[in-house]
């Protein structure tokens, strides 16, 4: 008997040893094969248990055979009997079977009556705890059914190398919590709102940008307001490159005349956007970088207003009108509040791409998430300082998504902007031949 126990023993630790050293090898299959059957099962086992600890079930009547007492013995036992009658039950939602993902499983939720997809977020903390994953997420893709994508481990701890980006103005940035590539594609979504404070990744996502965009067949312009020590070893690449408010004015006005130049273009060949002209009629994309945004709205006395006046005007009119004649902007910004000025809330307006990564001011996360989600505001607050390049960004589909973005050192940018300098078209190219009475109406306050 005692032996046959210690071969069973070795036995278990043998296929204990080969379940670890799976997991640890071969995390996917591991996941696919051993780990999902089981955590289905555990989900649809203690589904009604979870449901009824995070307030998601509801009470109804239902008849039910139920013991009542009946008559009493001689002998003192108390006899029973069973009656059909309506009884008070917490009802569960109907949840259909958990589908694997690569990070977990997704599962549909019908929901019960007066019931709605924000009762289900409100306990997507709650169910990750009963469940002991790493997150939930809900959606909603039609009335009266939820889906619950559930997260095990965070995707966002390892991640890979900046991966090439054969599309024009698209590149992979990094990677998304559910796992799908981060993906900013400018001509989907052309102009992007980028906040961080220091050490928070934005300046490394403004990397993984120029080592994605410096192959690509497309114009870099470049803001840098800290006196041009971030864009000046990409100069090789940038077209244009302002280092002071002046400058940024100057070459503002630049890109107001490029517009209306490209503005005559296509209305004299019947076209609404640049896309839609010959490809030897195209003119080249252009792609505008702006580093330290609040600088443009800062004002240390009355003499900067009409300067500030002119620059936040001219970006705006940039923002607007530039996407259909292919300038497209991200600006950056360790602090972006309403208290700069109505310029910048104006221009946050025509931003659709938002990125949040750690900010010091809530004021700056509110700036950025706050008329997408509550529950991305909470999530951008919550960033660790110990993760550098995680944010909180405003997915092409309307939602919003955890993401880490890359590691792209100064010198793998550097590299690229000097590998790929024989592609940057000289800004004279560009900004020639320009339409002089459009340029004076576009002007005009």
């Amino acid at each position: 008997m005692f032996e046959r126990l210690l071969w069973l023993a070795l036995a278990a630790t043998v296929v204990a040893t080969l379940l670890l050293c799976w997991r640890r090898w071969h995390r996917p299959s591991f996941w696919f094969v051993v780990g999902y059957p089981l955590a289905a099962i555990t989900v649809r086992a203690t589904w009604r248990k979870v449901a009824l600890g995070c307030g998601l079930t509801k009470k109804r009547q239902r008849f039910w055979f139920t013991t009542v007492p009946g008559l009493i013995s001689s002998t003192g036992t108390v006899r029973v009997r069973r009656r059909f009658q309506r009884v008070t039950v917490d009802t569960k939602p109907w949840m259909w079977l958990p589908l694997p993902t690569r990070h977990g499983w997704r599962v549909t939720v019908h929901t019960l009556e007066g019931q709605v997809p924000g009762d289900y977020s409100a306990a997507a903390e709650r169910l990750a705890h009963s469940w002991g994953v790493h997150a939930v997420r809900v959606s909603s893709p039609r009335p009266g059914r939820v889906v619950l994508a559930v997260t095990v481990r965070d995707p966002l701890v390892r991640i890979d190398d900046l991966p090439p980006s054969p599309d024009l103005l698209k590149v992979t940035v990094g990677r998304l919590e559910t796992g799908h590539p981060w993906e900013i594609d400018f001509r989907t979504v052309p102009h992007w709102l980028n906040a961080g404070a220091t050490q928070s990744g934005k300046s490394n996502l403004a990397n993984a940008l120029i080592v994605g965009l410096a192959p690509q067949p497309v114009a870099l312009v470049g803001f840098d307001l800290k006196g041009g020590v971030e864009f000046t070893p990409y100069a090789p690449r940038l077209s244009a490159l302002a280092t002071s408010r002046t400058e940024c004015a100057d070459l503002l006005d630049d890109l107001v005349a490029l517009m209306a130049d490209r503005m005559e273009t296509c209305r004299d060949a019947g076209a609404r956007n640049i896309w839609q002209l010959d490809d030897h009629d195209r003119p080249v994309p252009v792609v505008v970088l702006v580093d330290e945004l609040a600088e443009l709205y800062l004002m240390a006395d009355k003499s900067e207003k009409d300067e500030i006046a002119r620059t936040s005007t001219a970006l705006l009119r940039v923002a607007q009108l530039g996407r259909a004649f292919g300038i497209y902007l991200f600006c950056c910004g360790q602090r972006i509040g309403s208290d700069l000025g109505p310029g910048v809330t104006a221009l946050r307006a025509q931003c659709s791409g938002r990125v949040c990564h750690r900010v010091n001011d809530p004021e700056t996360a509110t700036m950025t998430l706050g008329d997408l989600d509550p529950a991305a505001l909470v999530s951008a607050r919550a960033i660790p300082a110990e993760t550098p390049g995680v944010a909180i960004v405003a997915g092409q589909d309307g939602q919003w998504y955890r993401a880490r973005s890359f590691y792209v050192s100064e010198a793998t940018a550097e590299y690229a902007a000097q590998r790929h300098a024989y592609l940057t078209p000289s800004w004279a190219a560009v900004t020639a031949p320009r339409v002089g009475d459009t340029v004076r109406d576009l002007h005009v306050a």
